[in-house]
C-alpha cells in the first residue's frame, strides 16, 4: 500500500542572506517543490524579518512558486504589493485581522491563491466557514516568529481533525505544516493528512549541502521514519 506525497518548500529564514540566489538555486537543484517566505512585522509575532525587496528578489531568482507566510496585523493591506514582488500563495493568520474572509478574498482577486494560518492554541473551528474560499490551510507546529523551535506533538491530531473537516466540506485542501520539521518528525506529519511542510534549519543548517538534507528527508519518508511526535485524535 503507498503511502500519500508531500511536498517540501525550505523557509529563506535560516540561509545565509549574504550567499540567499545561490542558496536558492541550491535547493531547487536538490529538487524541493516549492520557496517559502516568513514575513514578520514585530508587531503580530516579536520579530521582524525581511519586506517586499527580498520578496522580490527571490523571485529573480527561481521560477518555483514562491509560498508567502504573513505574520502581520492586517495584512489586506498589503496583497497588491506582495502580488506585484512575485507572490503566488500568499497565507494570513485569521487571528491577524478583524475582517479575515474578506482578506482572503481580497487575496484572490489579486490573483494569487489564499491561505489562511492558524497558531498552535487556535481552534479549528475558525476555519470552518472559511474553506470554500482557501487554497491552502497552514498550520503551525510552533509558536510563530521564531525559527528552531521544537515541534509541538499535539499538531499531529489537529492535523487529523483537519482532514475530517475538509473531506467534509467536500475540498481538497492542501494541509501545510510549518515548525520544528525534520527527518524525525516529517513522516508522522505526512501520515497524519498534511500534504506540505515547511522546513528550515534541515535543509539550511550552514554546516551541511542542501542536497543532503533533501536525503535525510527522502529517506524519512521512505522509510516512515521514527516516529516519535504523536498527539491526541
Amino acid at each position: 500500500m503507498g503511502t500519500p506525497s508531500i511536498q517540501i518548500g525550505p523557509s529563506i529564514l535560516t540561509t545565509d542572506f549574504l550567499r540567499l540566489g545561490d542558496q536558492i538555486a541550491e535547493a531547487e537543484a536538490a529538487g524541493v517543490d516549492y520557496v517559502h517566505i516568513d514575513i514578520m512585522d514585530g508587531s503580530f509575532v516579536p520579530n521582524i524579518s525581511i519586506g517586499l525587496p527580498v520578496l522580490a528578489a527571490v523571485r529573480r531568482a527561481t521560477r518555483l512558486p514562491l509560498d508567502v507566510h504573513l505574520m502581520m496585523v492586517d495584512p489586506e493591506r498589503y496583497v497588491d504589493a506582495f502580488a506585484d514582488a512575485g507572490a503566488d500563495v500568499l497565507t494570513v493568520h485569521v487571528e491577524a485581522t478583524r475582517h479575515v474572509y474578506r482578506a482572503l478574498e481580497r487575496i484572490a482577486e489579486a490573483g494569487l491563491r489564499p491561505g489562511v494560518t492558524l497558531n498552535p492554541g487556535t481552534a479549528l473551528t475558525t476555519v470552518e466557514d472559511l474553506l470554500p474560499i482557501v487554497d491552502q490551510v497552514l498550520l503551525m507546529s510552533v509558536n510563530p516568529g521564531f525559527g528552531g523551535q521544537r515541534f509541538i506533538p499535539a499538531t499531529l491530531g489537529r492535523i487529523r481533525r483537519l482532514t475530517a473537516m475538509i473531506a467534509d466540506a467536500g475540498r481538497e485542501i492542501p494541509i501545510q505544516v510549518d515548525g520544528g520539521i525534520n527527518a524525525t518528525t516529517i513522516a508522522a506529519v505526512r501520515d497524519a493528512g498534511a500534504t506540505k511542510v515547511v522546513v528550515g534549519s534541515a535543509l539550511f543548517d550552514g554546516r551541511t549541502p542542501v542536497a543532503d538534507g533533501m536525503a535525510r528527508l527522502r529517506a524519512a519518508l521512505a522509510d516512515d521514519g521514527p516516529v516519535t511526535a504523536d498527539g491526541p485524535d
